[in-house]
C-alpha cells in the first residue's frame, strides 16, 4: 500500500530484526494514519535533500522495539518516527544539519551513532535536536 508517492506501508514496517526473530511487526489498522503522516514528513525531507532516502526503521511493535533496544517511550511504536540515510546527499550529520536549518516541522531530530538520522513528529512538535553516540545523549548536532 502506497502511503505517499515515494513511501509504502511495507517500507515503513519492514524490520530485519522482526524477520530474524520471527516477530510480527504488523501495525494495528489505526496506526496507518500515523504512518501516513510519517511518510508525508519523509516526503518533505526527500524534497529538501533532493535525493531518495533509505528508511532503515519505521514502525516497531513493542516486541521489536525491545529486541532492538529502543527507548521505552519510542515514537517508533506509535508509527511517528523513522530512521533513515540519504547517501546521495551526504552524511547523517549533513542530513540532520540540513533538516534543522529548514522550515520542516518535527518533534525530534537525532543524529544517531554517526550512522543514521532519526526524525519524529508529534501533534505539538518540540523541534528537539539531539546527538546520540557511545558518550550518551546531548542537545545539538555533533
Amino acid at each position: 500500500m502506497k502511503l505517499t508517492p515515494h513511501f509504502t506501508l511495507a517500507e515503513l514496517t519492514h524490520s530485519q530484526t522482526a524477520a530474524r526473530l520471527g516477530i510480527d511487526n504488523t501495525p494495528a489498522p489505526e496506526m496507518v494514519d500515523a504512518l501516513r503522516k510519517t511518510a508525508e514528513l519523509l516526503e518533505r525531507v526527500r524534497a529538501l535533500l533532493g535525493k531518495p532516502i533509505l528508511v532503515s526503521s519505521g514502525y516497531r511493535s513493542p516486541l521489536v522495539n525491545r529486541a532492538v533496544g529502543g527507548a521505552a517511550s519510542s515514537a517508533h511504536m506509535l508509527g511517528c518516527a523513522a530512521d533513515f540515510s540519504c547517501p546521495g546527499f551526504g552524511s547523517p550529520l549533513e542530513i540532520c544539519r540540513a533538516i534543522a536549518s529548514s522550515d520542516i516541522s518535527f518533534d525530534q531530530l537525532i543524529h544517531e551513532y554517526r550512522a543514521w538520522a532519526h526524525i519524529a513528529w508529534a501533534p505539538l512538535p518540540r523541534r528537539q535536536v539531539l546527538t546520540i553516540d557511545k558518550a550518551g545523549t546531548r542537545a545539538g548536532l555533533e
